[in-house]
């Protein structure tokens, strides 16, 4: 992974002793809630119902086992001795007081992290797919890159105070697992010809209340011209993006309203003025990024599975089979953690199990893990023949439930328990869908499922293939379900199902949703190829039959 070198030290030391300032000159009354809001925004502090949040940036979705052991000791000092991931792979502290947050923001610099740009309206952290550097079928590993853009981001002066947010992905295989079709900004790194590499560039996606799958504007941009190119772009938006109407400040809405070709055309003007300039890439730039990540040193091994008693060789089998997958190195395994045991809030993680998680990516995976836009964690890199001494420590520890990909493993946001823009609540229908579903969540199949309190979406409910939505009636708690969403390779939105339907009548609608695909399915036929085949009517006469 990557490792700081004194002038990245330096910068967030400086940043959090700025912000302990500006903490304390609030605290004294000098400066007001108004004059406070942007520079707590720029540090990853939202105000939330009931404390303030403090978002982490886990840049590229990779921490070390200190690092993680140092969000435990933050969850156990400070908050209620858990944490949150989402789906841009950073983690959440929900209730620190805002007086410690400066101290919060000095223990996270001494392992190098930060929670710079993890708020307001600025180049967000730089996101990619979780299995970057492991996968078989990938281009080139995209990480370096991804920090390569962190570092020309973070604290941009023209891009500090943008029209709105703005999240860039980043994908190195031909199959997006980084969803990089519903970001403001999506790379998707490709060979040309020659061999040489470089990027599809993919604008103005998004979701939240108006969601957009991304256009291409640019079918290869070489790696020496990303950084201007990205430039460009945000050029583009930053001159002429909305800032009259927060609904309409997105780049999706700009690159709507103009039209792609003209967006583009204004891009490659702006293009040609700083191509040849100071953001053109080196070899030697990107190798100086490449050397910084310290290599791992892969033993040669064979894929023999490891031995294990009769009596549990069933569910350790039924676990290999779902929550693990396959490495480009010969002997190893990738190895998903589950966070959404049946009981617990999907994507929350507590002190003990964070300390845990470390010590076994210590013994089993280089001493490194992975945050996925799942809501879940991975250690890449694990021996095959250590796989059943891992699954026992996982099992005791509620990592390991069989659930990977299914549709109890479903992405959800806080919802209306916490975040102060939430219609609804999501935690308590998330359980009970887990808890309708556990036995037989396996045999169903891979059903995304992905649920939001509210129309921002930060559960991605528009491209699951089943999504909830949580809408406010009179005061009341209802839910609209969309059918058919896909967040990879071709990404869609999904079609709404009917009208909303309440709170008490969610997990049978669910449970409707999933019998007419069994009944319908072909052989092993997916939940979207089966509604591909037989359209959205018999569901919806499914849920609505009682009408």
């Amino acid at each position: 992974m990557y490792l700081y070198n004194e002038f990245d030290q330096t910068l967030i030391d400086k940043r959090v002793e700025q912000f302990r300032d500006q903490t304390q000159r609030f605290l004294r009354g000098d400066l007001t809630q108004e004059q406070f809001r942007p520079l707590r925004l720029m540090n990853g502090l939202y105000i939330q119902t009931h404390a303030p949040m403090l978002r982490v940036n886990i840049p590229y979705g990779l921490l070390s086992s200190k690092q993680l052991r140092m969000l435990a000791h933050i969850a156990h000092k400070y908050d209620k001795d858990y944490g949150h991931f989402t789906t841009r792979q950073n983690i959440q502290f929900n209730w620190p007081a805002l007086e410690s947050v400066p101290d919060i923001l000095a223990d996270l610099a001494r392992v190098q992290m930060h929670a710079i740009q993890s708020s307001g309206n600025c180049i967000r952290n730089i996101t990619c797919d979780p299995l970057a550097g492991v996968c078989a079928d990938e281009v080139e590993d995209p990480r370096p890159y991804c920090e390569i853009i962190r570092q020309w981001s973070t604290l941009h002066p023209e891009f500090s105070y943008l029209p709105r947010k703005f999240k860039i992905a980043v994908s190195g295989s031909p199959k997006d697992r980084a969803a990089v079709q519903v970001h403001d900004i999506g790379l998707h790194m490709r060979k040309n010809s020659q061999g040489d590499i470089g990027f599809e560039v993919l604008v103005g996606g998004g979701l939240g209340r108006t969601p957009v799958i991304g256009q291409t504007i640019a079918e290869f941009i070489a790696e020496a011209d990303i950084l201007a190119y990205l430039e460009a772009i945000l050029r583009t938006y930053n001159r002429l993006g909305r800032r009259d109407n927060k609904y309409k400040s997105r780049i999706k809405i700009l690159v709507r309203a103009t039209g792609l070709e003209k967006f583009k055309e204004q891009v490659e003007t702006e293009w040609a003025s700083i191509r040849y300039g100071d953001l053109v890439l080196k070899q030697d730039d990107i190798q100086r990024v490449k050397d910084r990540f310290v290599s791992l040193n892969y033993e040669r091994c064979d894929d023999s599975q490891p031995t294990q008693p009769t009596s549990d060789s069933g569910l350790f089998r039924r676990w290999f089979k779902q929550n693990t997958k396959d490495h480009k190195q010969h002997g190893y395994r990738i190895v998903f953690l589950s966070l959404k045991a049946p009981g617990c809030p999907p994507g929350d993680v507590t002190g003990k199990q964070m300390n845990l998680i470390a010590d076994l990516a210590e013994q089993y995976s280089f001493g490194q893990i992975r945050t996925t836009h799942d809501q879940n964690l991975a250690f890449t890199d694990v021996k095959s023949v250590d796989l059943y001494a891992l699954w026992q420590q996982l099992d005791k520890a509620k990592l390991a439930t069989v659930n990977i990909g299914t549709i109890t493993d479903m992405i959800c946001c806080p919802g209306l328990d916490f975040c102060s823009l939430a219609n609804a609540s999501s935690i308590d229908i998330a359980d009970g869908i887990t808890q309708r579903f556990k036995d037989d969540a396996v045999d169903i199949g891979d059903v995304s499922l992905k649920m939001s309190g509210c129309m921002n979406g930060c559960g991605h409910h528009s491209i699951g293939e089943i999504g909830i939505l949580g809408v406010d009636k009179k005061g009341e708690q209802w839910y609209q379900l969309t059918l058919g969403g896909s967040d990879s390779g071709q990404s869609k939105l999904g079609d709404r199902l009917g009208k909303a339907i309440a709170k008490d009548a969610v997990i049978d609608a669910i449970d409707d949703i999933i019998q007419v695909y069994k009944t319908n399915r072909a052989g092993r036929e997916s939940f979207s190829g089966t509604l591909n085949r037989i359209g959205l009517a018999p569901f919806k006469e499914k849920v609505y039959a009682a009408d």
